[in-house]
């Protein structure tokens, strides 16, 4: 998704219950992990609630992957970096500016420090697969 799309979406909400809700709806929808995925591998670390990155088999050159967590936030923070992140080559997976598009969202302002801190560790991991992905 063209993360100009996303941040209109976002401004089209209004206030933060209902982006709230909207992240939360977001996480719902993704694709449950087996517990045969949720290993120490997968796991993201710096993050304070349980989640894990796996990637997927796709394109050669792009990055797709699934996350799983067992908080709802944390759910669908996992499912906009799907939406931003997942079915991209590793040179634009290194150059997004997440941090912009993240504020932009306005989410810099909305989550705890320790969510904000995780956010940036899942984004890390994220680059860290397309690089392995561009690497093989």
């Amino acid at each position: 998704m063209d993360p100009e799309e996303l941040i209109e979406d976002f401004e089209m909400l209004g206030d933060w219950e209902e982006r709230y809700r909207y992240l939360i709806e977001l996480g719902s929808q993704l694709p449950p992990l087996s517990d045969e995925e949720r290993t120490e591998e997968n796991k993201v670390r710096g993050c304070m609630s349980q989640v894990w990155l796996v990637p997927e088999n796709g394109s050669e050159a792009q990055l797709r992957f699934r996350g799983d967590s067992d908080a709802h936030i944390v759910r669908g923070l996992i499912a906009l970096l799907r939406m931003l992140m997942s079915e991209r080559d590793a040179a634009e997976v290194r150059d997004m500016d997440i941090g912009d598009i993240f504020s932009r969202l306005g989410l810099e302002n909305q989550i705890t420090a320790n969510r904000r801190n995780g956010f940036y560790a899942m984004v890390q991991r994220i680059k860290q697969l397309a690089e392995e992905r561009a690497a093989s």
